[in-house]
């Protein structure tokens, strides 16, 4: 398995739609404001985070449950930012639109800037043949309210091919994930 270069991103994304949208380069400004990068990197692609937040929250006194989640447990915003409370959590997704070759893994990595503050990204693997936008999950760590910012970038996919092609992919298996838009909760 190798790590795959800014060249073979271009070409997946650009011939195979791997990434929509795509940016070929590193972006790290806007309307001549400085932002959070986004785009492709020597060795990954850095995603934007959408206007979609869920945050949770203790108003309905639910208990966190993977196999019976209570949507309730979470507060809708949809914004430029987001703020999340002192030790609390919150929900986005890319803007990106991802669709894995069959022979790729994808890992995620928070961003520098965010960790440093505190803030961690936490993804699961973007298996091969998965496809949609990669819900995304951030914890804050401190004992501070801490801000995301929409339309920047939030975190680093790096890519793994492999040199044979997996005997079950993702879509074969029926994931129950595939095709996810929008904020994903967990399903059972």
């Amino acid at each position: 398995m190798s790590i795959k270069a800014d060249r073979w991103i271009r070409r997946m994304a650009e011939q195979h739609g791997m990434i929509e949208p795509f940016e070929p380069g590193q972006v790290r400004t806007h309307n001549g404001r400085s932002i959070v990068s986004y785009g492709t990197s020597s060795y990954g692609y850095d995603v934007r985070c959408a206007a979609e937040f869920k945050i949770f929250t203790n108003i309905n006194s639910a208990v966190v449950d993977p196999k019976s989640f209570d949507a309730s447990s979470f507060v809708d915003i949809n914004s430029d930012t987001c703020v999340i409370p002192p030790n609390s959590f919150a929900l986005a997704r890319t803007i990106e639109y991802f669709r894995i070759p069959r022979n790729v893994l994808a890992i995620c990595l928070g961003k520098s800037t965010y960790a440093r503050c505190g803030i961690i990204v936490n993804v699961t693997p973007l298996e091969p043949e998965w496809e949609g936008h990669v819900t995304l999950e951030f914890s804050n760590t401190t004992p501070l309210p801490a801000r995301i910012y929409a339309n920047e970038g939030v975190a680093q996919m790096l890519f793994l091919e492999s040199d044979k092609e997996c005997e079950t992919s993702y879509r074969d298996r029926g994931g129950k994930y595939q095709g996810q838009k929008g904020v994903t909760l967990p399903r059972t």
